[in-house]
């Protein structure tokens, strides 16, 4: 019994001994608190040497403002002032089709041959009211000259003159509307119906939406035209401008196109108008330009993108993401030392890809926070 009563105690030192060595070691394994951070005023953020935090900023310089390109999204249409849309003035059915797409046409010439009742009605009166003033000529010489013999009162002389008027003032009104039909003038053969579509001008038909058979109405006009022909050498670019772009645009300004079907070249526009209102929808204006395409190689509806050259004012660029808005007032950090960045309030001006104009607030050369710009304005807000 004595050997066991000595024994107890020694095993609870050694295990109280152990306790103190292990609490011993974890003690000594704990890695030091890494530094802080610390505000020195205005703005300011100072990072011990050695800081790991730093490696978390990316920075770049700020190289100063050179000519640039600002880039306009906008697309190919018909020039209007040389494009007309063609369609039917009345109703009937389409009976034979002259022309195909792409056809290049002179200006008069029958694009379809329409079979309308309604010109066979105008055609009807037109020689009718021939017929009438042969008719009332012949009637008024007869009565003149029996009037110049003493035989009819002038009475009979002044009704044969006002019929003879009435059958010139008829073959007028009818010889009108053979001629707003397409006509020649009053009717000298047969009634037809026959009525042929005509081009108003010389080019090219770049559409067409007619089929043999089709029934036509005067109350297509709404619609899409039957034909259109227009001279796709000479086009128009319409650009959309933001309201902050509209300073840039001015008629005559030169314009170069790129798009992606054409690869690396750029093609020469000018800008001849530039519309008086925002469009309430997508608050953009509207400038619209002219273009040479004699090679064809624009395609109207074209997707395309204007570069509008923008002379170099004072100011510099920088990445983009290095600029940052708090309420109505842009920052950027600003690296004053190896481990100091200031924030700096800057004027901020037309951005460009992906870099950004700096008008004010920033000189050449001075280092500025692209990646890790809003880790320090958090840290400022954190650390006051």
């Amino acid at each position: 019994m004595k050997w066991t009563s000595m024994r107890i105690p020694t095993c609870r030192t050694l295990l109280f001994a152990g306790a103190l060595f292990a609490a011993g070691c974890s003690e000594k394994a704990a890695p030091p608190a890494p530094p802080q951070a610390k505000l020195a005023g205005n703005g300011t953020i100072e990072f011990a040497a050695g800081s790991t935090q730093l490696g978390a900023l990316v920075t770049a310089k700020a190289a100063p403002l050179s000519e640039t390109a600002h880039r306009l999204n906008g697309r190919i249409v018909w020039d209007e002032d040389r494009t007309v849309r063609v369609f039917a003035p009345l109703a009937g059915r389409v009976q034979s089709i002259l022309v195909k797409q792409g056809d290049t046409v002179r200006a008069g010439q029958a694009l379809a041959v329409v079979s309308a009742p309604e010109l066979g009605q105008a055609q009807a009166e037109a020689r009718k009211a021939e017929q009438d003033l042969a008719l009332a000529q012949k009637a008024l010489a007869r009565v003149k000259e029996l009037h110049d013999a003493g035989v009819t009162p002038a009475k009979d002389l002044q009704s044969a003159q006002a019929d003879a008027a009435r059958a010139e003032a008829e073959v007028a009104r009818t010889a009108a509307r053979m001629k707003l039909y397409g006509g020649a003038g009053p009717a000298s053969g047969a009634v037809d119906q026959q009525f042929a579509l005509r081009a108003p001008i010389a080019g090219v038909v770049v559409e067409r939406n007619i089929n043999p058979g089709q029934e036509l109405r005067p109350d297509q006009g709404g619609e899409k035209s039957l034909f259109t022909v227009s001279d796709p050498a000479h086009l128009w670019f319409v650009l959309d401008a933001v309201e902050a772009d509209v300073p840039m645009l001015k008629p005559g300004g030169e314009v170069k196109l790129t798009s992606p079907l054409l690869g690396d070249d750029l093609i020469p526009g000018r800008i001849a108008h530039v519309a008086d209102f925002v469009d309430p929808q997508t608050r953009t204006v509207r400038a619209r330009g002219t273009v040479d395409n004699k090679d064809r190689r624009l395609k109207a509806e074209m997707f395309v993108t204007g570069l509008l050259r923008v002379d170099a004012t004072p100011g510099v660029v920088v990445p983009a993401e290095a600029v940052f808005l708090r309420g109505d007032t842009y920052f950027v950090f600003v690296q004053t030392a190896p481990n100091r960045f200031t924030r700096r309030a800057v004027k901020a001006g037309p951005a460009h890809g992906d870099t950004q104009a700096v008008l004010e607030g920033l000189a050449p050369g001075e280092t500025v926070v692209t990646d890790g710009a809003l880790l320090l304005q958090r840290m400022l807000a954190t650390t006051r």
